[in-house]
């Protein structure tokens, strides 16, 4: 699915801003029927949650309405008409004046409805969009709704996130040709110092198809024709790690000399691999050090902001990472497109959180019935997973800073079940994108000895948390564990091994001389000691700390205002942990700490 762009042939206006705002308790049966009879107004882009003062609407279960008035420009006529959703979390309906024209189910990926039959250029509409926030054990990711005492509707979740909701991304309208490009797919590699772009289009309306290739500076260095070819790059600069460098491919359709529809976007030229124990861009191992992120701010909720966006790619550069996990959705692709720009390696994570009935056993990861069975993951569970990642796969394809597909978190991968769950989504993800591995984050019930998965997948990524919630306090003990557990993983498997999430909540501003859990400096004794053990595996290929900044959960008894885990404090101030990283990672180049070639931390 391509973003929208604005080009010679294509016109697109931003629909974000502050629109009326209402939840169906509060509204006639049919709102959309009409203006909205509310005194409430929500920005977009932002969840909705923290925008109010009343608790009503914050954990409010069933539909919200969103609306405004929409002015199509005059000069469309001829035109096709969209509308584009970056997300609806986590499902949609959307009328125009009185009628339903579309939805969408699936919080974090985008989605386009076509208005050209029912909108008219030079004149207004009424767009209203529904949005819910419930999620059920049919969706990704799952929970279910139960009715307390009070009779009031209550959401669960099995995610460790607050479950925010709303138009967390842009809205836009937008033109095309009647006759258009509706998709290209990219595919890079290199042989010696050439550059070779695979590229497949697809049109509506059928044309003749040309494409140009230009570099940094806007000299075309490559030409071809067709739907789909090959453009060869002499004395190509390949796409690095910390040094991005983009092509620019552009795509026109043509009748004759006459352009009817041109689309650009932005290609870098390398390779992702696994080969053996190592993980490989452009044929040379690489070693990830970063984070799991959340998209999460205050007030904000998930909303994307650029501010934040920026900032926080200032914060990942300062401590030396190189990379970072959508954890546990896709992102903004807005977040994509700066990964790319700046050389950042991402780790693309579908929404399949809270797969694991064993979480809700508690520590014993006894689940209450089988987490693969129709009571909660079966065959709708499954079908919604395997359209999230079409979705997923369709909208980023072609970004080269996404290096790895991973495809669930914790799930019970131990459980029965878990082969026949998983294998037909493995089989997806490399058909539609045979290019990069893939992996799953593996929860700690899920052992070298019980995971019943791992097979299907390349890279071996692990969440532990030794030292936390095992052997709180004791870290000569959890040195220990932690040990044995990634050498059990080596002699089993033979793959590149890393860890997607380690780490201990931190309250900024707690300190001891002891092994005190909760002090800023038990977090960076904690994760000294996972360096440790890290550095004495040769085939160790990663660590992504959780988490880059701390986070705003659901209530509970072990969460202080949230999720403390970050090494930065969700104002993004940073912690002392974020110096003793800083120290570890500034300057690796993508080499594995503790390497001959390691030069060391910057000033």
């Amino acid at each position: 699915m391509l973003k929208p762009i604005a080009t010679a042939t294509r016109d697109l206006v931003k629909l974000d801003g502050v629109w009326k705002f209402g939840i169906d308790s509060r509204l006639p049966e049919e709102p959309w029927l009409a203006a909205l009879d509310t005194p409430l107004e929500a920005a977009v882009p932002a969840s909705y949650n923290d925008l109010f003062t009343d608790p009503a609407i914050r954990d409010h279960v069933g539909w919200v309405y969103y609306q405004r008035s929409v002015q199509v420009p005059r000069g469309w006529a001829g035109e096709r008409i969209l509308l584009r959703f970056d997300a609806a979390t986590h499902s949609a309906k959307v009328y125009v004046d009185d009628q339903l024209v579309g939805g969408h189910i699936g919080g974090y990926t985008p989605f386009d409805i076509d208005v050209t039959e029912v909108v008219k250029p030079g004149t207004a509409f009424r767009l209203t969009v529904a949005v819910s926030p419930d999620l059920t054990n049919t969706t990704i990711p799952p929970g279910k709704i139960e009715v307390g005492m009070t009779g009031a509707k209550t959401q669960t979740y099995f995610h460790d996130f607050y479950n925010y909701a709303g138009l967390a991304r842009s809205v836009s309208l937008y033109s095309l040709p009647q006759v258009h490009v509706d998709d290209v797919t990219v595919v890079t590699t290199f042989e010696g110092t050439t550059g070779l772009v695979d590229y497949r289009v697809e049109t509506v309306g059928g044309a003749d198809v040309r494409v140009s290739l230009a570099d940094a500076d806007g000299s075309v260095v490559a030409t071809a024709s067709g739907l789909q070819g090959r453009l060869e790059i002499a004395d190509v600069v390949l796409w690095k790690p910390g040094a991005a460098y983009l092509y620019e491919l552009t795509v026109e359709v043509v009748d004759g000399e006459d352009v009817l529809d041109t689309y650009s976007l932005s290609v870098g030229v390398r390779t992702v691999a696994v080969r053996g124990e190592e993980f490989l861009v452009n044929g040379e191992p690489f070693y990830f050090t970063g984070f799991g992120k959340h998209e999460d701010t205050f007030v904000r909720g998930k909303g994307h902001d650029d501010a934040y966006m920026v900032h926080d790619f200032q914060l990942m550069e300062w401590t030396g990472a190189n990379s970072f996990r959508t954890s546990h959705y896709p992102y903004a692709e807005d977040v994509l497109d700066f990964a790319d720009r700046h050389g950042i390696l991402v780790i693309d994570e579908t929404a399949a959180v809270g797969l694991n009935m064993g979480v809700v056993g508690g520590l014993s990861g006894t689940p209450p019935f089988p987490t693969f069975s129709e009571q909660y993951a079966g065959a709708e569970t499954h079908a919604a997973h395997a359209q999230h990642l079409r979705e997923l796969i369709g909208r980023d394809k072609n970004h080269p800073s996404v290096v790895l597909w991973c495809i669930a978190n914790e799930p019970a991968s131990n459980e029965d079940g878990a082969p026949e769950y998983f294998e037909p989504l493995v089989n997806l993800v490399r058909e539609l994108d045979p290019t990069r591995p893939i992996t799953y984050s593996m929860v700690m019930f899920a052992t070298f000895k019980n995971d019943q998965i791992i097979d299907l997948f390349d890279v071996v990524s692990l969440n532990r948390y030794y030292g936390w919630y095992i052997n709180a306090g004791d870290l000569a003990t959890a040195e220990m564990y932690l040990q044995g557990d990634i050498q059990g993983w080596i002699d089993r498997t033979g793959k590149p091994i890393m860890m997607l999430e380690y780490g201990a909540d931190t309250m900024p501003g707690l300190h001891s001389v002891w092994d005190q859990v909760w002090t800023e400096e038990y977090q960076t004794d904690l994760l000294a000691m996972y360096h440790r053990v890290f550095d004495r595996f040769p085939q160790f290929v990663g660590e992504q700390i959780w988490n880059f900044a701390d986070f705003a959960t659901t209530n509970g008894l072990h969460r202080v205002g949230g999720n403390k885990k970050g090494i930065f404090t969700r104002e993004r101030r940073p912690k002392s942990a974020a110096f003793a990283l800083r120290q570890r990672w500034r300057g690796l180049d993508g080499r594995k700490p503790g390497t001959d070639t390691d030069t060391g931390a910057d000033a």
